[in-house]
């Protein structure tokens, strides 16, 4: 099988040792990983904040970028959705403008785009993938990842099988963590009583490792956990899965 690794602008940023962690997870499983160089951003945040025309190159490049492999991971629940559910919009209000091409190729390429999780359990067929964790792990559903890609069990299925991982379950797991984006930056003072709502529920359950399928916000519950000076650390499930118990 042919998997092209799309890392997502906020892990290649900030956590690029969570594409460094899909890629050796993937390569321990037996499938080759190939990192297409000229990716750039999926358009999530231009979208997001009302900009749909400038997604239009963006999305192009996605699709010509992408074009060709048999699936395309991505360790961003959000990504994911975005170009799943909001490319073909975005083709669609281009159809016939300048290239009206362009919802025939996303629609080419958005089918084999999905989630880590999506892919292991259900393209790869793996739920136990040979990772060793001997830590107490408390699992984040992140919001795009539930409620537009309906990851379901998945993760916590891969989790569970890890050796010597105790799952822990989070109290009020489903709600939000605040981070949203551009939300974080328009409403501030919101996001952040939403996100130490969850970093009390986090500190409550008895984690030592907060896990989730977004880096975004991981990040955003980490540096809240941090401030409060909580030995609570995050990890993305990358990580975790691509561990051996040997550098944890």
């Amino acid at each position: 099988m042919r998997i092209a690794l799309f890392v997502a602008c906020y892990n290649d940023a900030l956590f690029p040792e969570v594409g460094q962690a899909v890629v050796r997870l993937l390569r321990r499983l037996g499938h080759d990983v190939e990192f297409p160089a000229e990716q750039t951003c999926c358009g999530q945040m231009h979208f997001n904040s009302g900009y749909q025309d400038a997604c239009i190159p963006l999305v192009g490049r996605f699709a010509d970028v992408f074009a060709g492999f048999d699936a395309v991971v991505t360790p961003s629940g959000s990504c994911a959705s975005m170009v799943r559910r909001y490319h073909p919009v975005v083709a669609a209000l281009d159809a016939a403008r300048a290239d009206p091409t362009l919802p025939e190729r996303v629609d080419a390429v958005g089918p084999h785009v999905y989630e880590l999780s999506e892919l292991l359990v259900d393209v790869l067929g793996v739920v136990d993938v040979g990772a060793r964790f001997p830590h107490t792990v408390a699992f984040h559903p992140t919001c795009h990842s539930t409620r537009l890609l309906g990851v379901g069990d998945r993760p916590t299925r891969l989790l569970a099988a890890v050796d010597g991982v105790t799952v822990i379950d989070l109290p009020r797991s489903a709600s939000c963590c605040g981070f949203g984006g551009t939300f974080a930056v328009k409403n501030a003072d919101t996001s952040v009583a939403m996100g130490l709502d969850k970093v009390d529920d986090v500190v409550a359950s008895g984690a030592e490792v907060l896990t989730a399928g977004d880096t975004s916000c991981l990040m955003h519950i980490g540096g809240l956990l941090s401030r409060g000076r909580s030995p609570v650390r995050v990890m993305h499930l990358a990580e975790i899965l691509a561990s051996t118990g040997v550098e944890t």
